[in-house]
């Protein structure tokens, strides 16, 4: 059940629950002031007799209001300190009520926004995104469960807040946004018998070309014509031949002649780490090897919904990493679309690979004027950076400016790693050009894999690498996203294509 989210300037008082805001100190918010006067004096009394609510952010008390009101529930919902309460926190706001709203089995709710608070559009827009992202499920292949163990969801929240038509413009326009992560979180989620490399073309041509975006499926039959020897090497060993899916949305109309913009993804829809196998425990995880891949079809899918003024180009290479007779092994020698050959010393590092065809493609037929890629690349970035922040490698001061004003509008958190030439050296070969893994062993693992990307931009190409092993995949609840697929990228993505380039 999708969860409607509506805005209103007064409180319809059609829900199960209401909802106030608090500030921290016990502090109710100005909304509350629409609430009728027994609430108010209820919701206070409520406070006294708590031990623990303090109105601090992330703090919720909820209490069983008399029978014959126009609510069940009174719900209070900590904002914490109200200067500190900006889009972000309002966005985690928004989730926290939707997944204590779940918990409690309430179908409805109604909350009421500070009408003192000068940002009280936004705000309300906030929480109602927020709770939208919170709502992902995914229960594809959960049998349908008895109707006495079956969780009540949410499938109602009305916001009300004075700047409601406001509120409301704001929210419609992450509304196809939310529609991308939603979509890249379920490729992430889908299994690899079921989303394996045609399979997902397949879907992201359904999803995508009755948007209007132009959508070219190369098989192996074309890759081997065109010379993607590098990504052609890494699906070998499958059973189900590899692919890559090019994707295009002319916004500027077809007619036009300027450089669009190139989004570059990497889709191993599983990864078992080839004839260099990765250990059992934890393999299962490799389904989520296409997160970058599912952030580029996500971000395009959202451009097409909302009819972005600006021409953006796409390409996942798509790929099942297996070991088998056929499959590539240590001490290969590849020769990639670009004319360089690669030495092959792990074929657990195939991502690189992938992007490497990938990436010298998309420059030598569409020239763009920047390129970021998207990858699940290394677990040296889990070392480094946890699952917090996208270790990101960029050639270009301007568009690090750039990705870094989205990054903190959106929440999806970058943190730029070094690009230097000392890791772009290391991976060059003694018996081909270049090696899939660096002369240092393990050392710096997410920067040397970065330099051998580097190797595969042409000179001047504002480049940015996204390594997002990191924040692809979460193992556990957060705010705005359930465990599991995170749908990392796509909101980043859409923000700074439309502040910069629309």
């Amino acid at each position: 059940m999708t969860l409607d989210i509506t805005f209103s300037k007064s409180a319809k008082k059609k829900a199960e629950a209401l909802v106030l805001c608090v500030y921290d100190g016990r502090m109710l918010a100005g909304g509350a002031d629409g609430a009728d006067k027994n609430l108010q004096k209820f919701a206070k009394r409520a406070m006294e007799k708590s031990r623990t609510f303090k109105g601090k952010s992330g703090q919720s008390l909820v209490a069983l209001l008399p029978e014959g009101g126009d609510y069940d529930y009174l719900v209070l919902l900590g904002l914490g300190d109200p200067a500190k309460l900006d889009a972000l926190e309002s966005e985690k706001t928004g989730g926290r009520l939707y997944a204590l709203l779940a918990d409690r089995s309430i179908k409805s709710a109604e909350i009421l926004i500070d009408e003192k608070h000068e940002a009280r559009a936004q705000i309300a827009a906030s929480i109602g995104v927020g709770a939208r992202l919170r709502s992902y499920s995914f229960e594809t292949y959960k049998s349908e469960k008895k109707e006495e163990d079956k969780v009540q969801k949410p499938e109602k929240l009305n916001v009300a807040v004075s700047a409601d038509k406001e509120a409301g413009k704001i929210y419609s326009r992450e509304a196809p946004v939310i529609k991308g992560v939603f979509m890249a979180r379920d490729f992430v989620n889908e299994p690899p018998n079921v989303l394996f490399p045609y399979a997902y073309a397949n879907r992201i041509l359904e999803a995508l070309k009755p948007l209007g975006v132009e959508i070219e499926i190369m098989d192996d039959k074309k890759l081997k014509k065109h010379g993607f020897g590098a990504l052609l090497a890494v699906g070998q060993g499958s059973a189900n031949p590899p692919c890559a899916v090019i994707m295009r949305w002319n916004g500027l109309g077809k007619e036009s002649k300027a450089a669009p913009l190139a989004l570059v993804g990497k889709g191993v829809t599983f990864d078992t780490g080839g004839i260099s196998l990765k250990p059992g425990p934890g393999m299962d995880e490799m389904k989520m090897d296409m997160g970058g891949s599912a952030a580029v079809v996500g971000t395009m899918l959202a451009l097409a919904h909302r009819k972005a003024k600006v021409n953006v180009v796409g390409i996942v290479g798509i790929v099942e990493n297996m070991p088998s007779d056929r499959a590539y092994r240590p001490a290969d020698i590849l020769t990639s679309y670009s004319g360089k050959t690669i030495e092959v010393l792990n074929t657990d590092a195939e991502g690189r690979l992938v992007l490497a065809d990938a990436l010298s493609y998309v420059q030598k037929t569409y020239k763009p004027k920047a390129i970021i890629d998207l990858a699940t690349l290394t677990g040296a970035i889990i070392v480094a950076l946890g699952h917090e922040y996208c270790g990101t490698f960029v050639n270009n001061e301007d568009l690090w400016a750039e990705l870094d004003k989205a990054s903190k509008a959106t929440g999806e958190k970058l943190w730029r790693m070094p690009l230097d030439e000392v890791f772009k050296k290391d991976m060059e070969s003694d018996t081909a050009d270049l090696q899939n893994i660096s002369k240092s062993g393990r050392d710096a693992g997410s920067c040397t894999a970065a330099g051998f990307l580097w190797h595969f931009i042409e000179k001047d190409v504002p480049w940015a690498h996204l390594d997002i092993a990191g924040t692809a995949w979460v193992k556990k609840d957060r705010e705005t996203s359930p465990k599991f697929g995170s749908g990392f990228g796509v909101r980043l993505l859409d923000r700074w294509i439309a502040d910069h380039y629309e």
